[in-house]
Parts: structure tokens; C-alpha cells; sequence
């Protein structure tokens, strides 16, 4: 199996997703297989998991359709309503036979830093631990990283993946590191090694250094998987200076052996991925 892109992003009509205005000139458009495929390859990814952006049964359909269609999509990270046990429920049976390999949503954009707190929130992790999915979340820091630790400390039953390590701020790094130790202290938490930009803009090298070697040591490298985030660098400095400071925290942080874990290995065994012959 080749590297897998365990972060991608694609859809086809911006006015489905909210979040998406005119501010987001270069990615308020359609993004399309081939274009995102592409992109995909610039970080010298070859297979790819979909990832929802919209909190909306339609999103995750779509992408369902286009991993039903294209060998090279392994999965997808789709969205059931958190807040609805009993909705998420008939979901999750709905889409028992799809290519669903993870739960998301958007619970960064939403004001309370207390929502995976919510009984009826837990009642749905636990379905989506039921269903042997992994649960990830967005932009965790600062406002829902602790809240996940406690989930993971509370239910040790769900694959829990933090995108973009949590999201680690620009500046000081220091409680963002104590909540991530926190987070990773659980046998059952997981991160991806995607997204560190603001904006599409490259984090100074020296800062995405020390986040990427705090995040080594909390997951080790068996936890750690790798996404391209795109569409995301197109809003700054593009794909292919996103994709070169990746290459070099690799090198920098991890062995040829631990490399290969993170670029394939881990995804294979965190979402369960069945290998298939690449086109």
C-alpha cells in the first residue's frame, strides 16, 4: 500500500458548506477529484481517506460515492449528529456496508468548549465506538483538547484522533503541549501530522519543529498518521511548501523504519484499511 493522505478534503458545490465565503477566494469553488488527486501526490501521498466538511448528511454521501468509485480512496470521515443518539444511531446502521472508517464534525466553529461533556453527546460515541469507528476532532486547541482527554479517559473503547495535532498556536506552545500530553496519555488517542499553517500560511520552521518533536514523543510513532490538509495550503503558501516542511519534520524528527509507519502503517491499523492494487 502507498502512503496514505488520511487528510483530504473535496467537494462540489461551495453553498453547501457554510464556513466556506468569499474571504476563502481560493477555495470558495468546487474541488474535484483530479485536481485534489494531484495535489495528493505533491506531498507524495498515492492513496487517500476523504474527510468531511460539512456537518451534513449530503457531505458524507458525496464522498461515500466517490470512494465507491475510485480505488485509490480507501475511506471516509463522515459526520452523524452528535447532539441526536437516536438520529446517529439509524445513521450509523444506514451506512453500516459503506466505506465509513471515522466519525466527524465540525465542533471547533461551535461555542461550547463543554459539548463532548453532554450525555447525549457520550451516548453517540459510545454508538460510534459500537460501530468500530474512530472519532476524530478538529482544531482541538484551545477550546476542546481537554474535553477530549476526558472523553478518552472516560471511554477506553473509542479511537480517538486528534487532526492537525490539536491545532498548535503560533505563539507559546507550552499549554498546548500539557494538553496534548494529556490527550496522548491514553492508550487510545491518535494523531495526525497535518495542517500546521495558519491560514495556508508555513509555520516558522523552528516552531513546527517543536510541535511536530512534542507530539513524537507523546504518541510515539505508531500513533501518529499524515494528511495533506487540502485544499487548505491554496489560502497561503500552496501545496508545495506545506508538502516540503513536511518532508523536512520527517526527517528531522523520525528514522526511514518510523516514517514508513506513519505514512502507511499506522492508517492501515487505526482505520482498518484493506489494501488494495493501485491504478
Amino acid at each position: 500500500m502507498g502512503r496514505i493522505d488520511t487528510h483530504l478534503h473535496i467537494w462540489s458545490e461551495p453553498a453547501e458548506y457554510a464556513w466556506l465565503t468569499d474571504d476563502l477566494a481560493p477555495i470558495n469553488r468546487p474541488i474535484g477529484v483530479a485536481e485534489a488527486r494531484d495535489a495528493s501526490a505533491l506531498f507524495g501521498f498515492e492513496q487517500a481517506v476523504l474527510v468531511q466538511a460539512a456537518d451534513t448528511d449530503a457531505d458524507t454521501d458525496y464522498l461515500l460515492s466517490l470512494a465507491d468509485s475510485h480505488d485509490w480512496i480507501l475511506g471516509v470521515v463522515g459526520w452523524v449528529p452528535l447532539t441526536d443518539p437516536q438520529a446517529a444511531a439509524e445513521r450509523l446502521e444506514e451506512l453500516a456496508d459503506k466505506q465509513l472508517v471515522g466519525i466527524r464534525a465540525l465542533i471547533h466553529d461551535q461555542p461550547d468548549p463543554r459539548l463532548l461533556d453532554r450525555p447525549e453527546v457520550r451516548e453517540t460515541l459510545g454508538l460510534i465506538a459500537e460501530s468500530g469507528l474512530a472519532f476524530e476532532i478538529p482544531d482541538a486547541f484551545p477550546d476542546q483538547l481537554a474535553a477530549a482527554s476526558r472523553v478518552a479517559d472516560a471511554m477506553p473503547d473509542l479511537c480517538m484522533v486528534l487532526d492537525h495535532l490539536g491545532k498548535p498556536p503560533v505563539g507559546d506552545l507550552r499549554e498546548w503541549a500539557s494538553q496534548l500530553r494529556d490527550f496522548a496519555a491514553h492508550d487510545n488517542t491518535h494523531a495526525k501530522l497535518s495542517g500546521l499553517h495558519q491560514g495556508g500560511a508555513v509555520l516558522p520552521f523552528t516552531h513546527a519543529l517543536e510541535a511536530c518533536s512534542v507530539a513524537v514523543e507523546a504518541f510515539g510513532t505508531t500513533r501518529i498518521m499524515l494528511g495533506s490538509d487540502f485544499p487548505m495550503p491554496l489560502l497561503g503558501d500552496g501545496v508545495h511548501a506545506l508538502a516540503a516542511q513536511l518532508d523536512e519534520l520527517l526527517e528531522e524528527t523520525m528514522s526511514p523504519l518510523e516514517i514508513d509507519y506513519v505514512g502507511s502503517r499506522n492508517a492501515e491499523d487505526i482505520y482498518g484499511l484493506a489494501a488494495v492494487p493501485l491504478d
